[in-house]
């Protein structure tokens, strides 16, 4: 959550700043705001609402020119989307600009210090602390990373911090504790972000920071510390993609982009998973295969549709290893005293891989002992850093918030993880790896052609958008998939959506079942489990027969649901568990387009974020 800038270089940061913040909007839109070093001063601008607002206040006011900035865009969490919350805060003296990333934890007893003291504090946030206790300590050292370390000492939670001083004109320095910040090296110029999008299309060079670190930036170099002011040790990194990834590129939204991104997104999750032999691989593996074959139970952890996948790998772990898998909420794992010990492999899920209640369970399970492998988007990102080893989804940046094309990949990851289980346990032989492997390498092809037959999808989901109410049902690994579809038209559309399992139907929620009410029926193959598909039929008659619209997604082929569908989705024929791969994108078509039709921005769903770095 929240997009950080800063820059210090030859071009004009208030530039590099704004259009830097424009690709970290995703994070965080309640308000925005920028501050530049200028004429021996500092000068701000800063607004409540979307960024948009701040162009159009720099329009009116402009910054002077300058060389070092630093920018935010903002989900609130501590006081309002206001002006006077807007992020950079100030020291009383206008010397010091600072914006922040998390939540600083004991923020009230410094504030109430500084209120003692004599300072003014006119906004809401815990961030505005921050930047009267830089200028305290800065008065005492003139050493603005010093000050920083000195501060970071002081504070608890989780933040990321970038600020500047009005003495230090060429100086941008940062922290970081349990919140993301990335350094872009360029030629005679440097970069802080949130996410390397933010710098992207001036350098594809980065440096990792690590916990607890302080970074400072110059003209002439990058000096990396930690809080204690020891050197830090930093790994460098070359990004795979460019800037033109993160562009719209004619698209109406990054949404509708990034639909249409899955079938090449699929295909280069499983870009050179599997050699010659027959053997899978992971990206970094730091686990002893003979510390893999006394596993004797995986956990799943992840937040929103990241737990959706999750739940879909509990059908393939158990079904290729026969190993019992727990799948949890991150945000309720470490709080129920969960069992875990060092036979236990933990399975962390993160697009962005700084997703702070899967970071916090990820933690928890290691102080118990057990073994923790992540899946996760972002190289470089916290939660890989801190796994003993890692899958990346290599599904390239991800702008909306709802997500899409990282759901796809994630699952195509968890299979690929539940495949190398079976492997290393020898209760897959490589060549059914590689049948299943070649299964996989078929459905960028299945999506593709999905995604030539949505228009019957997008016009009937248009013909719904005045409707208040969607129900979801599915079976198996359909039942996952049912929760995504009512997550995404809950995030995108704002209405009230619910996936179940069918099963569970006649055990009280049919009765929702009303006239006319729209229900989006997944069905499984009938050449997999096909007493699932009979009884899943049987479900479907049971909501007609009280009324309700069938909307039915069903494999080629399926003419046993025809006489129950009122609108009959078709997807391509795929093995049982891989199912989901393909079932899955009618209904990102449909929340996208209906939330279109209501009006609603679906890049950026309101009171959302992309990255949630806040428990």
């Amino acid at each position: 959550m929240c997009g950080i800038v800063g820059y210090v270089g030859p071009q004009s940061a208030l530039d590099v700043v704004m259009a830097g913040l424009k690709r970290l909007e995703y994070r965080g839109y309640d308000s925005a705001g920028v501050a530049v070093l200028a004429d021996g001063g500092l000068a701000t601008a800063k607004r409540a609402g979307k960024l948009v607002n701040l162009d159009k206040e720099l329009s009116e006011h402009p910054l002077p020119s300058a060389a070092t900035g630093i920018g935010h865009t903002r989900w609130a969490t501590h006081g309002g989307p206001t002006d006077a919350n807007a992020h950079p805060h100030l020291d009383n003296a206008g010397r010091v600009a600072v914006v922040h990333n998390g939540i600083i934890e004991n923020f009230a007893p410094l504030r109430a210090e500084l209120a003692e003291r004599g300072h003014e504090l006119p906004s809401e946030t815990d961030t505005e602390v921050v930047a009267h206790l830089l200028a305290e300590e800065y008065s005492a050292c003139a050493d603005l990373a010093e000050a920083m370390r000195l501060v970071c000492g002081r504070l608890e939670g989780a933040f990321t911090l970038v600020a500047v001083h009005a003495d230090a004109p060429d100086v941008v320095v940062g922290a970081r504790r349990n919140s993301p910040l990335v350094v872009g090296v360029g030629e005679g110029e440097y970069f802080l972000a949130s996410d390397v999008a933010a710098f992207i299309a001036h350098t594809r060079d980065a440096v990792e920071l690590g916990q607890d670190q302080v970074v400072e930036l110059r003209r002439d170099g990058v000096t990396v510390t930690g809080f204690d002011g020891t050197p830090a040790d930093v790994r460098s990194y070359h990004v795979d993609w460019d800037a033109s990834a993160a562009e719209k590129s004619g698209y109406a939204s990054f949404m509708l982009k990034e639909i249409a991104e899955q079938p090449k997104a699929v295909a280069d999750t499983l870009l050179g998973r599997i050699d010659g032999s027959g053997t899978l691989s992971l990206d970094e593996v730091r686990i002893p295969a003979a510390v893999l074959r006394e596993v004797d139970k995986v956990v799943v952890v992840a937040c929103g549709t990241a737990f959706h996948a999750g739940l879909i790998a509990k059908y393939a772990i158990e079904h290729w290893t026969r190993i019992p898998c727990e799948v949890e909420l991150a945000s309720e794992f470490r709080y129920r005293d969960p069992i875990l010990d060092q036979q236990t492999l933990v399975v962390a899920i993160s697009q962005s891989g700084e997703t702070m209640d899967t970071l916090m369970a990820l933690r928890h399970a290691r102080e118990q002992g057990a073994r923790v492998l992540a899946i996760c988007n972002t190289n470089g990102s916290t939660i890989p850093r801190e796994s003993d080893a890692v899958l990346y989804t290599h599904a390239g940046p991800e702008v909306a918030v709802a997500s899409t094309k990282a759901f796809l990949t994630q699952l195509v990851a968890c299979y690929l993880v539940a495949l190398y289980l079976g492997q290393v346990r020898g209760t897959k032989y490589g060549d059914e790896i590689g049948d299943v492997v070649r299964d996989l390498s078929g459905i960028s092809g299945a999506v593709e052609r999905v995604l030539e037959t949505m228009d019957p999808v997008r016009e009937l989901a248009r013909s719904l958008a005045h409707k208040n109410t969607v129900l979801f049902l599915g079976r198996h690994v359909g039942h996952p998939v049912a929760l995504e579809g009512a997550l995404k038209l809950k995030e995108l559309a704002y209405m009230h959506a619910e996936g179940f399992a069918a099963g569970e139907l006649k055990h009280g929620p049919i009765a929702l079942i009303e006239e006319d009410l729209p229900v989006v029926v997944v069905v499984p193959s009938p050449r997999g489990r096909s007493v699932l598909h009979d009884k899943i039929v049987s479900n479907i008659q049971e909501i007609r027969a009280r009324g309700a619209r069938t909307v039915v997604i069903a494999e080629e082929g399926d003419e046993a649901v025809v006489p129950y569908a009122d609108h009959l989705v078709r997807i391509p024929a795929t093995p049982t568990l891989l199912q989901p791969l393909v079932a899955t994108v009618p209904l990102q078509v449909f929340a996208c387009e209906l939330a279109t039709a209501r009006g609603n921005e679906v890049d950026q769903p309101r009171n959302l974020a992309k990255s949630v770095t806040v428990e």
